[in-house]
């Protein structure tokens, strides 16, 4: 018997034991707090509450096995499981007819449910994050193939110990890769050092023409009882997810579209942008008046600066912003710099905290920008980057943003090197590859975040 995994196979049962804690407990604070006569507050509407997370946790308690998921990905599955969960026990009251229960009832109930299980998911992935840093619960992992991808792959997996992935060495027929940190042989040294070293997954990155190899690999992982997977070569040009699925017994690979291509989710943050910006608008007076007499204060011109810049798909756009400038002919084709002679005083400070972006509200509400999105760049910087950097105009198949991915990743504001604007067009892809609605809640929070502790690429 081989000596390795015993334990992690029991973390979904005991993390998914926790989750019928919390759906209960959410349950008994709702009885606590309401009137105690209720249909809800019965023997069987408990018992289909847990019955009905049974089936929730058949179809999603894989959550707690995996090793690499955000956590606005993590919000986004709490709230399918909660949708399901609501599903299943509305079916199974219908069934019993014990719809006489107050739907008022119901509502807290889940709103109880779903931040505890929120707060419980988000917190378990931290604590088992936690533990496997401290070298607990990891995976022992082969990669096959030394090439661009399989090193890229090593990168990714060791870029957090909190995944809990040990690689234990790559092989490759490659001469060149013995230069390699970590390499351990050629491919036909791969079944012995699997079988001495109790290894627990295969990473395969060899060309997928080399067919026989491949298969040999396979045949090793059968074997000894590892898991094996392969990684198709495009990866090192193509990040977009791809999708498996079978015609007859034939495998076939879909790209998988972006989220916001789909109706749905536009809609929701189409919704979102108008709710904000609307808010925002109603109260700009109390923050337009003394910003608009500092403005007139710091320097002659206009309060508003308006720039035309690149949006969605390519079209151009007004962009507005308060003046942080003195009024200048260098406006559309000089980006701002940290001591840029150009700003006021005043300009400095609303630069620092973010209030000289506060018009873009304006631009949401007309449908132009988005509160979170790639930030919109001058016509002429979108002229001479696209021709520079690869994808460059994947950032546009969305609209841009008051705040983004990038931008609360540390890549605002001056990219006086080329390396800075591709990796902001990098966050930016990313971010229209992997959108939903959390991970703009998300950013947002990140946004706050950064204009109270300081930004120091704000300038």
């Amino acid at each position: 018997m081989r000596g390795k995994g015993r334990y992690g196979q029991f973390i979904k049962w005991l993390f998914s034991a926790v989750d019928m804690l919390v759906l209960n407990a959410a349950y008994f604070v709702t009885c606590w707090y309401n009137e105690v006569n209720d249909v809800f507050f019965s023997k069987i509407v408990w018992l289909m509450l847990n019955v009905a997370y049974v089936v929730v946790i058949y179809f999603f308690g894989d959550i707690h096995n995996k090793r690499v998921v955000y956590a606005d990905r993590v919000l986004v599955e709490v709230v399918k499981s909660v949708l399901m969960h609501v599903a299943i026990f509305v079916t199974l009251l219908s069934f019993l007819d014990l719809t006489e229960t107050s739907w008022q009832v119901i509502a807290r109930f889940y709103l109880l449910f779903f931040v505890g299980l929120s707060l419980w998911w988000i917190g378990s992935r931290k604590l088992i994050k936690a533990y496997r840093t401290r070298g607990f619960n990891y995976k022992r992992i082969v990669v096959i193939g030394g090439g661009t991808v399989g090193i890229r792959l090593m990168e990714e997996l060791q870029s957090d110990q909190g995944y809990g992935y040990r690689i234990m060495g790559f092989f490759d027929d490659n001469p060149r890769a013995r230069s390699v940190a970590g390499y351990k042989g050629n491919l036909d040294a791969v079944e012995d050092f699997v079988k001495d070293n109790l290894i627990d997954e295969m990473y395969c990155t060899v060309p997928d023409n080399d067919n026989q190899n491949v298969s040999r690999m396979i045949r090793v992982a059968d074997k000894n009882a590892v898991d094996f997977y392969y990684v198709p070569q495009f990866g090192r040009n193509v990040t977009r997810k791809f999708e498996l699925y079978s015609i007859g017994n034939v495998p076939v690979m879909a790209v998988r579209p972006y989220p916001l291509s789909g109706t749905l989710n536009r809609a929701i943050k189409r919704a979102f942008d108008l709710f904000v910006s609307s808010i925002v608008l109603i109260l700009s007076p109390l923050i337009l008046i003394p910003v608009a007499i500092g403005i007139k204060l710091s320097s002659r011109g206009p309060i508003f600066f308006t720039q035309l810049r690149t949006g969605y798909r390519g079209r151009e756009f007004n962009c507005y912003k308060f003046r942080t400038m003195r009024v200048n002919d260098r406006a559309d084709s000089l980006q701002a710099s940290k001591d840029d002679p150009r700003k006021t005083r005043f300009g400095n400070f609303l630069r620092r905290t973010s209030i000289d972006e506060l018009p873009q509200f304006f631009n949401v509400l007309k449908g132009e920008m988005s509160i979170v999105g790639p930030r919109p760049h001058m016509v002429l910087q979108t002229e001479m980057y696209s021709e520079l950097i690869d994808k460059y105009m994947l950032r546009h198949t969305i609209k841009p943003g008051i705040t983004g991915w990038a931008q609360v990743n540390g890549y605002r504001g001056q990219t006086d090197e080329l390396w800075k604007m591709e990796k902001r067009v990098e966050y930016d892809v990313w971010y229209a590859e992997n959108w939903n609605f959390m991970l703009d809640l998300k950013i947002i929070f990140l946004t706050v975040v950064n204009v109270f502790r300081g930004d120091t690429n704000a300038f």
